[in-house]
């Protein structure tokens, strides 16, 4: 259990005062209050008072003193030890108008702190989530996009206006697919130890979630998951390029990687209205030997983001490193181009995390099944383009 500073300070004034009274003279009431402060020195030992440093992420409502945040704390810690007045943990959720409670029936409770620090440790964590645009939606998503092929021109005052050709229409529709977590612990250790169910739990879900998200949205097959933006079924050269497949540049070797002016033409594959927006995508292996790369003049084309939180650079346009890109080889797409916000689209849905607490499936455990709902796929394929790894 965590105490505020204010509670520390709270226990000390009134310790010292009792002492100063002469009011210490039972003894259990000296036990009691020796116990406390033997919780709260574990407990700043550990990091768990708001400003002893502990994770900024950690907990409920971590680094926020109020009663609602540690009452919201102990009826979730019951819950997973004992599976105890899930309805209370409910009530405060609804009272904190959360929208994670989906499921009244199934008791599906996620405290808000924890789905707020997945989100984070995802965003921080998946290149595609920082890159790509995110929408939510409550049911199956859809999405009309134009193809293009509207015509038109010049027409004299009095002169005939025949028909011109419309557009054409095509519909992003990404299938929903869920992917899960399911930690389990013994009941045992939840009921004897001072375990921290908050954190252990984050821990679990998001190194999940961030590896399945993020293999997904790179090499994802879209057959029970999301659709990635390499699909070796679509490339094609961007020479023959055609809308619903993915334009790539031969980057002049069958198997390395050594050509700077290649990068050049990746870049100008791409519509300039689209590339003012560019940036490269790529593995940390095939950073390492673009670092290296250098112009006529021996300076590197490779340029250190300078200030905080700011990107590095390759031909002016920022770097982003994932390292579910593919590596260097024959016959791979290791570098990616192009404006991310429109070319894929991350659509969460809105039920967002739910966690359910079963103690039944295996005795003597208690499993906490994880789940989220989630689509993606590229939604314009004119704002992306590959280099592949190629003679011609």
């Amino acid at each position: 259990m965590s105490y505020s500073k204010a509670e520390v300070s709270e226990m000390m004034e009134e310790i010292q005062a009792a002492a100063k009274d002469g009011l210490l003279k039972d003894r259990e009431r000296i036990n009691a209050l020796e116990k406390q402060l033997n919780a709260i020195e574990t407990a700043v030992a550990r990091g768990q008072l708001p400003g002893g440093g502990g994770s900024s992420l950690s907990g409920f409502g971590a680094g926020v003193d109020t009663q609602a945040a540690r009452e919201h704390k102990e009826k979730f810690l019951a819950w997973a030890r004992k599976g105890s007045d899930p309805d209370g943990l409910r009530s405060l959720e609804v009272q904190a108008n959360l929208s994670t409670l989906s499921d009244p029936d199934g008791g599906f409770l996620v405290p808000i702190e924890i789905e707020k620090s997945i989100e984070r440790l995802a965003l921080a964590s998946v290149a595609m989530r920082r890159l790509a645009r995110v929408v939510t939606s409550k049911g199956e998503y859809t999405k009309p996009l134009s193809k293009g092929g509207a015509t038109g021109g010049w027409v004299a005052e009095k002169a005939a206006r025949p028909e011109t050709d419309t557009p054409e229409l095509t519909l992003f529709a990404p299938p929903m697919n869920e992917i899960y977590a399911m930690p389990s612990v013994t009941q045992k250790l939840l009921d004897m130890s001072d375990f921290d169910v908050e954190n252990w739990l984050l821990e679990e879900i998001n190194d999940v979630f961030v590896t399945t998200e993020g293999t997904g949205f790179i090499t994802g097959n879209g057959v029970s998951r999301v659709k990635g933006i390499i699909d070796t079924a679509l490339m094609i050269a961007n020479a023959s390029w055609e809308y619903g497949k993915t334009g790539y540049i031969a980057g002049g070797h069958a198997s390395l990687l050594n050509n700077a002016d290649k990068l050049i033409d990746l870049q100008h594959a791409l519509k300039p209205v689209y590339r003012q927006n560019g940036t490269f995508l790529m593995n940390d292996t095939t950073f390492a030997v673009i670092r290296k790369f250098k112009d006529g003049d021996g300076n590197y084309l490779w340029r250190p983001g300078l200030l905080e939180n700011t990107s590095d650079t390759l031909l002016g346009k920022p770097v982003e490193i994932d390292d579910n890109m593919p590596d260097i080889g024959a016959n791979t797409y290791p570098i990616a181009f192009g404006d991310f916000k429109r070319a894929y689209t991350v659509v969460d849905h809105v039920s967002g995390v739910r966690l359910l607490r079963d103690p039944f499936t295996v005795k003597g455990y208690v499993n906490f099944y994880v789940t989220k709902r989630i689509a993606g796929g590229i939604s314009n394929y004119e704002a992306i383009k590959f280099l592949k790894i190629a003679a011609a």
